[in-house]
């Protein structure tokens, strides 16, 4: 049994994803997010699952008006479509991704994380 919260309690960074468990050929992460330094990218074979557990996450998806998620709204991004997340205040987040997915994409930028970085 995993309880999220005191997983969330030993974040230390924000933008770091910490993998939390596994389902079949998915991780389950959790992340804190403050600012705007996640890059626009893309997963071109993966979907990607937001969950808010606490704030409110802005949700930029290419060519469409941004959106502010809250806590308790999920929302996927579907394979393929150029995205990027930001907070103005401290959000929390659970994500749901497949083990193949790469944490900003194919951009390379201070805040990306080696899965064996999110692993610890």
């Amino acid at each position: 049994m995993i309880n999220v919260k005191d997983q969330i309690k030993k974040l230390q960074s924000y933008y770091s994803p910490k993998i939390i468990a596994e389902v079949n050929n998915e991780y389950v992460k959790i992340a804190k997010i403050k600012g705007g330094k996640v890059p626009w990218h893309t997963h071109e074979n993966e979907d990607e699952l937001f969950y808010i557990l606490m704030g409110s996450l802005i949700m930029e998806i290419e060519h469409q008006q941004p959106f502010t998620m809250q806590e308790g709204d999920l929302f996927v991004v579907p394979k393929g479509v150029n995205h990027k997340v930001s907070s103005k205040k401290e959000c929390t987040i659970l994500l749901i991704e497949s083990k193949t997915t790469l944490h900003t994409g194919n951009i390379i930028t201070e805040i990306t994380k080696s899965i064996n970085k999110q692993k610890r």
